[in-house]
């Protein structure tokens, strides 16, 4: 008796079982990390943007802070000031578009600080009440403020620690009256290792490579009741090799890949009571995750969680990573040209381009654009926009690294 008991319980949770039946949301075949203040992830200087956007292991310039800050302590220059200017969407809108301003000093043989500013406008918006109002303008912008210590830890290493204060203001004016800007901060942690000249059959050589973490900091919101956001935090590696023909002539390649430390969005469904396939208006059917980990965990749980959390495993995890490739032949220190490569997953963005860029160097003043040819089906904002920058160099050569 107490087996068909048994028996009889477990054949009514089966037939219970089978009458839930999971349906999964048809939108879960791309699963795009998405976080909040993008514009971080935007090359802001000519150079980086020609090697692919890539910049934690190529060779020194003013625009490190934005890469990799510990690269200033190798810097031959005492002192530099990067300005550059990026148009975004120019398609389409000739107004939106991403500045930078950075100054290094390097202090002495050992150390090294950088001041920048990026500020990403959206333009101006005209919102109209009615035909015969006054429009009204609104400016929604991005900034961030930065600041970086490097420290020379042996001959061939340095690291660095970079703070930075972002403020994001999108709100509109009139809409959503209790948004307001949203402020946060965050932490950028990087090593540069540059090996000494050596000397190979047919030419000289030196190693390079680095690693960054940057936008590790606390999520932020816009209201009180609003969703919460993920920095842009980031994680890069790169390698790099210098060959030396001669005293004029450089040709340096770079690889380098990338990760979002952000946790990736789960497959959600719904529980088919009804036995319907559609979920009730009255949200009676609870919305539950079907696969992956739940994505409302602090920043340094998400940063873990992020290598693990994929819902297809470990074959979408290394979806998740970017790769680029690029090379740079300088000749006589004062013309450079470059070209780079870079890749992302079609489910994880589908970024893909080609980018080519050039340098000259007059005195104390450099000039450097680059060019964006996309290569996916998806179109790029920064597709044939060319981006550039302007560098002076302040105490030229005050420093001897090669």
């Amino acid at each position: 008796m107490k087996n068909q008991i048994v028996l009889l319980i477990a054949f009514t949770f089966i037939l219970k079982i089978n009458a839930q039946e999971t349906v999964i949301f048809p939108n879960q075949d791309r699963r795009v990390i998405t976080t909040g203040v993008p514009f971080l992830l935007i090359a802001p200087d000519a150079r980086a943007a020609a090697l692919g956007d890539m910049g934690v292991a190529t060779s020194v310039d003013a625009f490190s802070q934005q890469w990799n800050s510990s690269k200033y302590a190798f810097s031959e220059t005492k002192s530099g000031v990067g300005v550059s200017y990026t148009p975004y969407l120019s398609k389409l809108v000739n107004d939106i578009f991403l500045g930078n301003v950075t100054y290094f000093n390097r202090i002495d043989e050992r150390s090294a600080f950088a001041l920048s500013l990026r500020y990403f406008s959206l333009g101006d918006i005209e919102f109209v009440d009615g035909p015969d109002d006054t429009p009204r303008i609104q400016k929604p912008n991005e900034l961030s403020l930065d600041a970086s210590y490097a420290l020379r830890l042996s001959d061939q290493f340095a690291m660095s620690v970079g703070m930075r204060y972002l403020r994001s203001d999108l709100r509109i004016q009139g809409i959503g009256g209790d948004s307001s800007a949203a402020s946060t901060f965050g932490v950028d942690i990087s090593g540069y290792y540059q090996s000494e000249e050596e000397a190979y059959s047919d030419f000289n050589g030196r190693w390079r490579a680095g690693f960054a973490i940057q936008n590790i900091g606390p999520k932020f919101k816009y209201d009180e009741l609003g969703e919460e956001n993920f920095q842009p935090t980031n994680l890069r590696l790169g390698a790099g090799f210098d060959f030396i023909f001669d005293d004029y002539n450089k040709v340096s390649v770079t690889a380098e890949i990338a990760k979002l430390l952000v946790p990736t969005p789960p497959v959600l469904g719904y529980v088919d009571a009804d036995g319907n396939e559609s979920q009730a208006n009255d949200g009676s059917e609870p919305t539950i995750i079907v696969k992956g980990k739940d994505p409302d965990v602090s920043f340094l749980s998400g940063m873990f969680q992020s290598f693990g959390d994929a819902p297809d495993g470990f074959s979408e995890e290394l979806k998740e990573f970017t790769w680029a490739l690029s090379a740079e032949y300088l000749y006589q220190d004062s013309f450079a040209f470059r070209a780079g490569y870079f890749n992302e997953s079609e489910e994880k963005g589908a970024r893909k381009f080609l980018a080519l860029g050039a340098g000259f160097k007059a005195n104390v003043v450099n000039i450097d654009l680059s060019y964006l040819f996309s290569a996916s089906k998806v179109q790029s904002p920064l597709e044939n926009t060319l981006r550039f920058s302007l560098t002076f160099n302040i105490g030229a050569d005050e420093y001897r690294e090669y």
